[in-house]
């Protein structure tokens, strides 16, 4: 049976970010925390020991796997930061073209620093983040 890694945790999300090595990269995780926390209106919460998460909905997928999970988030890793958005959203795509210097993956999308970003394009993503959650798992927010 599949043991879901990244949980919810009651670590503190201000001591994590103090945490961080990088003065700068500590700088920039502070700003993700404000515009993130004021773009979805939801408290931060640490997910597992490394991501900020900002929301949760619980998903099952038709392989009868399932879980909990964060609507959006953002890591600050040692080499990039990470930022976390839906998964098979198509609109995420066109917001990436205008969002500024990045690299991206399946779920995550890697910027080096936040002045590289369009702020505003980030706020869209998280928007259409929530939004194509909520509608793919719309009985499943917790």
């Amino acid at each position: 049976m599949y043991k879901q890694k990244t949980k919810e945790t009651d670590s503190s999300v201000i001591e994590f970010i103090e945490n961080v090595d990088n003065p700068k990269k500590r700088e920039d995780a502070y700003e993700l925390l404000n515009v993130f926390t004021e773009t979805t209106g939801y408290e931060a919460k640490m997910w597992g020991p490394s991501i900020i998460g900002f929301g949760t909905y619980h998903y099952k997928y038709e392989s009868g796997h399932e879980g909990d999970a964060p609507l959006v988030g953002f890591s600050p890793r040692k080499a990039k930061i990470s930022l976390y958005f839906a998964p098979g959203d198509k609109k995420r795509e066109e917001l990436l073209q205008a969002f500024g210097k990045h690299t991206s993956g399946k779920a995550c999308v890697y910027i080096n620093k936040v002045a590289d970003i369009n702020i505003n394009v980030l706020k869209e993503l998280i928007n259409q983040s929530v939004k194509f959650l909520r509608d793919t798992y719309p009985d499943n927010e917790i």
